[in-house]
């Protein structure tokens, strides 16, 4: 094993660490202005909205 490959943990804590490429959405693209859209999915219709206290809900 070649342990000058290795972080030590100085490097570890200033080396940012990417472990997931999901990507991010933000709401406003996928609501446009509105309260509720439609996500078709797997033949069925899920609704996702808006509440009035700025929480979403997945219905279907």
């Amino acid at each position: 094993m070649n342990t000058s490959s290795l972080l030590s943990p100085s490097d570890a804590d200033t080396q940012p660490v990417r472990q997931d490429t999901t990507p991010v959405v933000p709401s406003g693209e996928l609501f446009q202005g509105r309260q509720e859209i439609v996500i078709r999915h797997g033949g069925h219709d899920y609704r996702l909205r808006i509440t009035r206290q700025n929480k979403l809900i997945l219905t279907k």
